[in-house]
């Protein structure tokens, strides 16, 4: 138990440090500076030549995704996800050892050279995402988390880090297993995560880059906009268009739909008005028990 308890304090410790010192120390590897320095280039994209050109410069909810962004980004693992995640990483490995598995990597990835690791991590991870972003559409109970992201009214790129802190602990949970047989670490490969990081502002931004056949590849505002419709197709009640970086599953799976231009499209989903707006409102949405409607209802 005590090596369990130093593992979480430890977390904490590490975690503060390491913030702190991304904070305090700019470098070619810092996340917290690459977060500002997208986002600030995807602000002034939006600025110079806005897709929907009667959209306030500052959306509706731009300062509430603003924190959206730093809080799911670094703060949430400062206040709990750090620590609680190096203690449950422990645990499942111990148990593994405890029934003889000391090794679940069942492709040795390193021996790849670098860029096709790189690009197996992207690719994979991906995938895996887009299946867990399924997930969230089809599980009643997920879902409930997930509208948060879908209460959305405006899209632009700070909309992108808009999510409930569980969705953090969904994604990293699922994604764990299938990346760890494969080699990799959640924490592998930076250029990963900024080029993930980057496309993701892009399809929520309010821009319009034109990308020809690319655009059956990658993701992009022409297309997650109906993601984010209020109103699904009958013939997918759920959602459409899942991808997270690569619009290419959606091709394969047929979950794909674009039937015109979205760009004036109203967003969210049907009781908007009745969900929470604010952050704390939105971040204890799906903990709470369902209201049964009364008779008058």
């Amino acid at each position: 138990m005590k090596k369990y308890i130093d593992t979480f304090v430890g977390g904490y410790t590490g975690y503060a440090d390491y913030l702190w010192s991304e904070i305090t120390h700019p470098h070619l590897y810092n996340y917290f500076y690459w977060l500002i320095g997208i986002s600030l280039l995807f602000f002034v994209l939006q600025l110079i030549s806005p897709w929907r050109k009667g959209q306030s410069t500052i959306r509706k909810d731009f300062w509430l995704d603003f924190f959206y962004m730093f809080f799911n980004f670094f703060l949430f693992s400062l206040i709990i996800y750090n620590a609680a995640s190096n203690v449950v990483v422990e645990l499942f490995n111990d148990l593994l050892a405890g029934i003889g598995i000391t090794n679940v990597v069942a492709i040795e990835i390193h021996s790849f050279p670098i860029w096709a690791q790189l690009l197996t991590l992207f690719v994979v991870r991906d995938f895996i995402q887009w299946n867990i972003h399924r997930l969230l559409h089809r599980v009643p109970f997920l879902w409930e988390f997930h509208k948060v992201h879908h209460s959305v009214e405006q899209l632009g790129f700070a909309a992108h880090l808009r999510f409930h802190w569980f969705e953090n602990i969904a994604y990293n949970t699922i994604q764990y297993i299938p990346l760890a047989m494969i080699g990799f670490g959640i924490d592998d490969f930076f250029l990963v995560y900024i080029i993930s990081l980057g496309i993701g502002h892009f399809n929520h931004s309010n821009i319009n880059v034109p990308l020809g056949p690319l655009k059956y590849v990658l993701n992009n505002p022409q297309m997650h906009i109906w993601h984010h419709a209020r109103t699904m197709p009958d013939h997918s009640p759920y959602g459409v268009n899942y991808g997270i970086s690569l619009s290419i599953w959606d091709y394969l799976f047929k979950t794909n739909y674009i039937p015109e231009s979205g760009r004036d499209i109203e967003l969210g989903f049907p009781d908007l008005e009745s969900f929470p707006k604010t952050f704390i409102g939105q971040n204890l949405h799906g903990l709470r028990k369902k209201r049964a409607p009364s008779e008058n209802e």
